[in-house]
Formats: C-alpha cells, sequence, structure tokens
C-alpha cells in the first residue's frame, strides 16, 4: 500500500523525477514501521467482510477448498484492486506519505488517521461506529 502511494505521488507531482527534498526522501524512505495504518487495515478488513459476508458465515465451496483460503484469496484481490482505486485520491495518498515517510515521532496520530477513517467511510458510504460496527449510511 505504501509503495503504491509512493510511486503514485511521484508519478503525479513529479513526472519529470526531478531531485528535491520531499522525493529524495520518499525515495531514501526503507521504514517498516506500518503500525500507524493498522487501524485503517483492520477497518477495511471489516468493511470488506461487511461488504462480501454479512451473514456471518463463510460460503460452502464445492471445489474442494477450504472457505478459510478462498477467503484469503478474494480478501487479498480486493485489497490490492482497493488500494490502486484509492491512490487515485490525493487525500488518501497524503494521508498514507504522512503516516509513513513524512511521520514525525512526536506528531498525535489522531487528525490523520481521522483522515483515513473520513476517507473509508466515504467511499464505502458506510459509517463504522465504536459501539455497532460497520453500518450503513442512511441518505
Amino acid at each position: 500500500m505504501v509503495d503504491f502511494a509512493k510511486v503514485e505521488y511521484l508519478l503525479r507531482t513529479n513526472p519529470l523525477g526531478i531531485k528535491d527534498d520531499v522525493a529524495e526522501k520518499i525515495h531514501e524512505h526503507k521504514g517498516s514501521d506500518y503500525r500507524h495504518l493498522h487501524d485503517f487495515y483492520l477497518n477495511l478488513a471489516g468493511v470488506f467482510r461487511f461488504k462480501n459476508y454479512q451473514h456471518n458465515q463463510l460460503e460452502f465451496t464445492f471445489d474442494g477448498r477450504d472457505p478459510f483460503d478462498c477467503y484469503c484469496e478474494e480478501w487479498t484481490i480486493a485489497f490490492k484492486k482497493w488500494i490502486k482505486e484509492f491512490c487515485r485520491h490525493d487525500n488518501f495518498i497524503r494521508a498514507v506519505l504522512d503516516l509513513t515517510v513524512f511521520y514525525p515521532a512526536e506528531s498525535p496520530l489522531l487528525m490523520v488517521d481521522n483522515r483515513m477513517h473520513a476517507f473509508l467511510n466515504q467511499h464505502f458510504d458506510v459509517k463504522i461506529h465504536p459501539q455497532k460496527g460497520i453500518v450503513r449510511k442512511m441518505a
């Protein structure tokens, strides 16, 4: 997800590949600390489950495969598709880069995390409620 966001950002803002401070910082970023994206990942997985398995049970498969393996495969495909789709939105790219490449250690997580949460709510027309779980937005 972070790599998609980095590439998309650089293609949009620096298509000629000119070296500046921002591009250099993005290229040099080799971090493996993605804990700030963990809540977003869990929420996205919850939205996937809500959209595809609302009845709270995995479906029977008649091809001999384990339902868990089918679920994992479907989740992986959906995750990659959604991330590519999300990277078309500047707000998403900025939020991902703010949480990874440009994240200062002393900065509060709340504001950027709220942007990611709002993006999910808007994109999928759902509301992630702390007590009720994922619910459809009412018009």
